[in-house]
């Protein structure tokens, strides 16, 4: 009979990390969930302008209202979401964003906010990762943690991913977290990890961290962190450090090597 061994500590270290790494993903799954359908109703509106034989407008837009408010009023995790068109789209306007809040008496309120390029120093948000990430590679993101001076002057996370209508990038459909509602959700299980970890995203900033060297905001020096999200599923080794992407999620669980 053979016989057997138990499992090492590196092996039970791994193990716990793909569960740590499945775990975080469902949490955010939730949320890009609530994206999914926004941008299925967005495409859904701005193809049915377009069989019209006309381009859309913000009248067409506030069709997605009722869907954004459900949602809003179901999912505490999200405090914002909504569709961010790409500027020139609309007829009526040259920019908008359809976008909806909940407050927190979770009472639900459209974002009010100045476009105008002549006084506003938002007028152009397309230089953001939220929106820049999904127009240029054509996937979801997870942009931040960033002070969210457009809609709540909140430290907050955004993901969003690419509305395309007839093979044509025209903005994105995107949902807001609280850093602090995220941080609450997760950091119990990056706690249950060995040693301290964080949560990267894309660019490599530091989304959540159990190590006091990597604060929540700052960026990780590595690799290709985009590179590592579609790689392996047990991710790589860059100069001691683990990075191993969180499943279909675009965050990875990077657990930095000892002092």
């Amino acid at each position: 009979m053979a016989s057997s061994h138990p499992p090492t500590a590196d092996a039970l270290a791994e193990a716990t990390a793909a569960d740590v790494a499945a775990r975080v993903r469902d949490t955010l799954e939730i949320v890009f969930d609530t994206v999914a359908e926004t941008l299925a109703d967005t495409t859904a509106v701005l193809a049915a302008a377009a069989d019209h034989g006309r381009p859309p407008t913000t009248e067409d837009l506030a069709a997605l209202r009722p869907g954004l408010h459900d949602r809003l009023n179901r999912l505490d995790l999200v405090s914002g979401l909504g569709f961010v068109a790409a500027p020139g789209l609309l007829a009526d306007v040259p920019a908008w964003l359809e976008w909806w809040q909940s407050g927190a008496d979770r009472t639900v309120r459209p974002l009010l906010l100045d476009l105008d390029p002549g006084h506003s120093a938002y007028s152009d948000y397309t230089h953001w990762d939220w929106y820049a990430l999904p127009r240029d590679t054509g996937r979801r993101a997870v942009a931040g943690p960033y002070v969210d001076y457009l809609c709540s002057d909140e430290y907050s996370l955004t993901l969003s991913a690419p509305v395309t209508v007839g093979g044509a990038f025209a903005g994105v459909a995107a949902a807001d977290v609280y850093l602090s509602h995220f941080e609450a959700a997760v950091m119990p299980v990056l706690q249950e990890l060995p040693g301290p970890a964080c949560l990267v995203n894309a660019r490599g900033r530091v989304a959540v961290s159990t190590d006091a060297r990597y604060l929540a905001g700052s960026l990780l020096r590595g690799p290709d962190f985009a590179a590592v999200l579609t790689g392996p599923a047990a991710g790589t080794v860059h100069h001691g450090a683990r990075l191993r992407p969180c499943g279909s999620v675009p965050l990875i669980l990077a657990t930095p090597p000892a002092p």
